[in-house]
């Protein structure tokens, strides 16, 4: 499994509590092929990953379909855990199953006939609150609840006559996989139950209830499942496993606010003071939301930056939790163009953190003092922000507040990104807390316009970020001027223009400033999608971006036409004049 080089905040904690039954045989066909598996962690991961329960039915008529089930079910459990633990679960799924996927389909392809690897697939993963459901087949989830039986899941078969069917999607079938996935809010009480045809062809829906409902022992229930659908003629393997919400925790947040608050804040710092076997030096940063300080360790002479929250602050269980975060996610970006976050070496008595030293100036302050750099340098210092911003992408982490005042700049010209403060994690935003967190943090004149209305903007957020940056490093102005602190509705935003960069420095070509104009556009669907092909085209001159805009075409044309009127209109009157003034 996946180290933790920190273990998870205390204050997310398993807030689910659940008790699983299954049982499979190979009843007339005697060979099983179907394949049942059930984990539920021990330790962080049943919070960051959940409880995981799958089902899969090997195809007949498929040489290897026993051996499919059985390498999906296993492979799915053991990868799907392997996962960076800040990942959703639906990534985290889907980038295991598509691996599986593509194993199962080169192995069918050894087989000349095209058959071999093949299998339906069904899978539950309850984290937190919510039942993530992934499903390829004809396999079966249901959900009881009350006295209503539903079934989640669609088969995928296509009909052939009246009384045969085939499977139109499985496991290993087409190396593109068509994956169903489904969340869905959990309630206490509620039964999941995993079927493959043996049983659901075999027993109607409302038996099947029933036996649920009058067996509260879940290993009975099975049984009894298994062995109804055999006295009901079933011909195929059975199989089948049950999944009860025993207890939904919710904290309220009282509760939140104690284990938020275990660790108290640190009093304000002097230069000589000493804190947890740390010396500390100069603060050299604070706000009214935090302070740095340079600390040695006493018993290494390792240097350290402390981050401290401010006492401002104390009384917040949201601001709380996010600086706890901050070294839990910290710890999890790994990249030379983001500060390192370090482990304490002793249990704290304080709320803080450490950091690496970083030397050098912040990107503002560079930015000031280098106007209008040379292009291969500012290129350099864009390509290197892209670089840290791919190390949080690839966490499904979103910085949400990159600025020049975030990023350092060291004398040979590496950048690194040094702040956590405003960080999105899409795999702990799915663990419920009582809470309600801030979702919009970033700093006004850097941060996405969308994003103050509410709208997720994901990786195009970060992009406009960066691509703001760029502008500034280039032109020392703001793409859209002061203009953006007056945006707060949808018609304000339909009002913004963004303003040429060649209005400000006149080297910067058309095709770049092009480029700067999508990265920086608020419709999304006219912005860049990915960090790639906005260096690409800011790098490499896009074709699409040399020839002259088409709103300068129309508006040059219609100020020809305006001109032209203009000067009819000036002659006629003259006409007039000399004709009617005598």
């Amino acid at each position: 499994m996946q180290p933790c080089s920190q273990p998870l905040s205390k204050h997310l904690s398993n807030n689910v509590r659940l008790s699983s039954a299954h049982a499979s045989i190979g009843g007339r066909k005697g060979h099983n092929e179907d394949s049942v598996g059930y984990h539920l962690p021990t330790n962080n991961l049943q919070i960051t990953k959940g409880a995981c329960g799958v089902i899969a039915d090997g195809v007949s008529s498929a040489e290897a379909g026993a051996a499919a089930a059985d390498f999906c079910v296993t492979e799915f459990i053991k990868d799907y855990y392997d996962t960076p633990d800040i990942w959703t679960v639906k990534k985290s799924a889907q980038k295991v199953l598509s691996a599986v996927n593509r194993t199962l389909y080169s192995r069918s392809n050894e087989y000349l006939d095209s058959r071999g690897w093949i299998c339906t697939f069904s899978a539950i993963i309850i984290k937190s609150h919510t039942a993530h459901l992934f499903h390829i087949g004809d396999s079966r989830i249901y959900r009881i609840r009350g006295d209503r039986m539903e079934c989640l899941t669609q088969d995928h078969i296509t009909p052939l006559s009246k009384s045969n069917s085939c499977l139109s999607r499985a496991m290993g079938m087409d190396v593109h996989l068509d994956l169903d996935y489904r969340a869905l809010a959990i309630e206490e009480g509620d039964t999941y139950l995993l079927t493959t045809d043996g049983i659901h062809d075999s027993l109607e829906p409302q038996t099947i209830q029933s036996l649920i409902q009058q067996n509260k022992d879940l290993t009975l229930c099975c049984e009894q499942l298994i062995q109804s659908a055999y006295n009901a003629g079933s011909t195929d393997n059975i199989s089948c496993q049950l999944i009860h919400i025993d207890h939904l925790i919710r904290d309220n947040m009282d509760d939140l606010a104690d284990k938020l608050t275990q660790l108290p804040f640190p009093p304000p710092l002097d230069v000589g003071m000493k804190l947890d076997g740390f010396l500390v030096g100069e603060e050299i940063y604070a706000s009214s939301r935090s302070q740095l300080y340079r600390v040695k360790d006493i018993e290494t002479g390792q240097q350290w930056i402390m981050k401290t929250p401010s006492p401002n602050y104390d009384d917040d269980p949201a601001f709380i939790e996010r600086f706890i975060m901050e070294e839990w996610i910290g710890n999890r970006i790994h990249s030379p163009h983001v500060v390192k976050v370090g482990k304490s070496p002793r249990p704290k008595t304080f709320l803080y953190y450490l950091m690496e030293p970083i030397d050098g100036i912040s990107l503002d302050h560079w930015i000031e003092q280098n106007p209008y750099p040379k292009p291969y340098i500012a290129i350099d210092i864009v390509r290197q922000i892209a670089q840290g911003l791919r190390a949080f992408h690839k966490r499904e982490t979103l910085h949400q507040d990159l600025k020049p005042g975030n990023i350092m700049i060291d004398d040979a010209g590496h950048i690194t990104i040094v702040d956590f403060g405003s960080v999105f994690v899409a795999g702990i935003d799915e663990i419920f807390v009582a809470l309600e967190r801030d979702k919009v943090l970033g700093t006004l004149d850097y941060a996405d316009p969308l994003i103050r209305l509410g709208q997720n903007t994901g990786i195009q957020g970060d992009l406009y970020s960066l691509a703001s940056i760029t502008y500034e490093i280039f032109t020392q102005h703001l793409p859209y001027g002061d203009t953006l602190e007056h945006c707060h509705s949808p018609a304000h935003l339909s009002k913004l223009h963004y303003i040429p960069a060649q209005r400000f420095n006149a080297i910067v070509p058309i095709w770049f400033d092009r480029a700067l104009m999508k990265g920086l556009a608020v419709d999304l669907e006219q912005r860049y999608l990915n960090l790639d092909d906005f260096l690409q085209d800011l790098t490499q001159p896009n074709p699409e971006f040399l020839s002259p805009v088409t709103e300068t075409k129309q508006s040059r044309a219609l100020l020809f036409w305006q001109l032209t009127s203009l000067t009819w209109f000036v002659v006629s009157m003259f006409l007039i004049a000399a004709l009617w003034l005598p």
